[in-house]
């Protein structure tokens, strides 16, 4: 497939030199018109222009600030960047802090300076920091200060030797330098296909890889998904508990209101109290989360005004039925489940609101195709159940990995999920396809049986693996996290079993079972399955 590439305006280049060869992208298609872009693009630029000046753009506990101010903080970062720590278009810059207004106005800065946005997690521990360091050979950072502990002790470990500015304080290194700099800056004209993101995945199998993202995927998550799915007003106010630096907290409270004029409201922590609270003072509109905080609202509804909600996304773990259900009954919302991934930047499977099947994730995002493949690559014709695989404008580029070989198959993203596809063009989530379990002959589904699980009264939080045996190949363990005041017991361990057995095919119920404190999770809230197997 011929890969045409426009003039860089990067002066560092290493993102540019460590893209996969062209022949390891995937085929990527643009077939709407809204999708063409000017060769020289600016995400940052492009998408501060979409709010009015004086519009509202950030609302948090206690401040706010209009897109003419947002404008000016960005501004003011982007020459403390350049003129004060030496960043040059291309160079990469660490972001580690909370979904703050600073965190944001970061973001926009080193975008219009022509960096590249490394967003991490504010839970990673300097080990971990050490990692993206090194692979992405980063020698700027700016950081919350509250979060510097670790990157400090990271800066020790370094290849590179890391210059850090401090922010969230008047006292901080970088609210220092912006007070002298100008309220404007004007914008490096990067080419639309310059890399603006490396986002790291989060972990779910190991070792985290770096996943390329130009200025114009940018655009193309908002102007595909969130119009024709989620479907923005100026109006709105969008909300979520996601970190930015995971591309669905990204979309959701950084690039979604900001490419529709909306307005965003940041929650002071991120507790579902938090979260109820910042939904009620700002009239929330539009909410992104996982399923795991929806049940954990739906705990904590009582006395609660959560009107103002028009649209509740769900994505990160698949939804069960179970809470899409509670969650309609409680608020008369429809959860709107979708699926995405890191290497796509966004969801690229979902529903439009008024076409949402239940159970169903739902179909292709216009501007998106996917269909399920056999285990030699073969397409299936549906109804099938096979390997998701998926194409459309965005696409998986790791950088200077070889596990793009993997992800990428004549031109398709594979997934790693296992779908079926209905003859009407709805696909379902069956599993991982390396977390499919097969017990003498049958194909089970880890998560069909931790939705069965979770409608029992006694489980808050369930994992679903399989483990090897004699007798069958592999049974079907879980291992569960019951909600207060239960305590797990052999006697529990039988009545779940028991209940499985009633609700999906008895062959799928858990033969063994192990009660823990709490599951290993990412930052984004995945269950580390691995862990569980090890």
């Amino acid at each position: 497939m011929p890969i045409t590439m426009y003039e860089s305006a990067h002066i560092d280049t290493f993102t540019r030199d460590n893209l996969p060869s062209p022949g390891l992208w995937p085929e990527l298609k643009f077939t709407l018109p809204e999708l063409t872009y000017p060769e020289r693009l600016n995400a940052a630029a492009a998408l501060l222009a979409g709010g009015a000046p004086d519009a509202p753009a950030i609302l948090w506990e206690g401040g706010a600030w209009t897109y003419a101010e947002l404008t000016a903080e960005a501004s003011r970062i982007a020459h403390v960047l350049t003129a004060d720590m030496g960043l040059v278009p291309g160079g990469r810059v660490l972001l580690r802090g909370r979904n703050t207004a600073m965190m944001l106005a970061a973001w926009y800065g080193v975008l219009l300076a022509g960096g590249v946005v490394v967003a991490t997690m504010p839970l990673l521990r300097a080990p971990e920091l050490v990692t993206i360091c090194n692979k992405a050979e980063i020698t700027l950072a700016l950081s919350e200060n509250s979060l510097m502990d670790e990157l400090a002790v990271a800066a020790k470990l370094t290849h590179s030797k890391l210059k850090i500015m401090g922010f969230g304080e008047e006292s901080t290194e970088l609210e220092a330098h912006m007070k002298d700099k100008p309220t404007e800056f004007t914008p490096v004209a990067t080419a639309q296909d310059d890399v603006a993101l490396l986002a790291f995945t989060s972990g779910t199998t190991g070792q985290p890889k770096a996943c390329m993202h130009f200025h114009r995927d940018v655009l193309i998550m908002a102007d595909t998904y969130a119009a024709h799915i989620v479907e923005p007003r100026a109006d709105d106010v969008f909300c979520g508990s996601p970190p930015i630096a995971f591309t669905f907290g990204l979309g959701g409270l950084v690039v979604f209101p900001a490419r529709f004029g909306a307005a965003v409201a940041l929650p002071s922590g991120p507790s579902a109290d938090a979260f109820m609270d910042t939904i009620e003072r700002h009239g929330v509109t539009i909410i992104f989360t996982a399923p795991t905080a929806y049940r954990a609202m739906l705990g904590q509804m009582e006395g609660r005004r959560l009107s103002s909600l028009r649209r509740c996304i769900s994505a990160g773990e698949t939804l069960p039925e179970a809470t899409y259900h509670a969650w309609l009954e409680a608020t008369g919302l429809k959860l709107m489940d979708g699926i995405g991934a890191t290497e796509m930047i966004h969801i690229f499977i979902s529903a439009p609101y008024d076409e949402i099947r239940p159970g169903s994730t739902g179909k292709p995002v216009p501007g998106y195709e996917a269909c399920v493949l056999d285990d030699e690559g073969t397409i299936l014709t549906p109804p099938a159940t096979g390997r998701l695989a998926v194409k459309g404008p965005t696409g998986c580029r790791y950088m200077a990995d070889e596990r793009q070989k993997t992800y990428v198959q004549e031109g398709w993203n594979v997934t790693g999920d296992t779908y079926s596809q209905s003859a009407d063009g709805y696909f379902t989530f069956i599993a991982r396809s390396d977390d499919m379990i097969v017990s003498s002959g049958y194909n089970i589904g880890g998560p069909e049986v931790e939705a069965a699980l979770l409608a029992h009264d006694a489980v808050a939080e369930c994992a679903v693996i399989g483990v090897p045996d004699a007798d069958r190949g592999q049974i079907v363990k879980a291992f569960v996290v019951t909600t207060k005041d239960i305590a797990g017991s052999d006697a529990l361990a039988d009545e779940l079993k028991a209940h499985v057995k009633k609700t999906i095919a008895p062959y799928k119920y858990p033969r063994a079972i192990t009660f823990i404190h709490e599951l290993p999770k990412t930052q984004t809230g995945k269950v580390q399955r691995f862990k569980l197997r090890s």
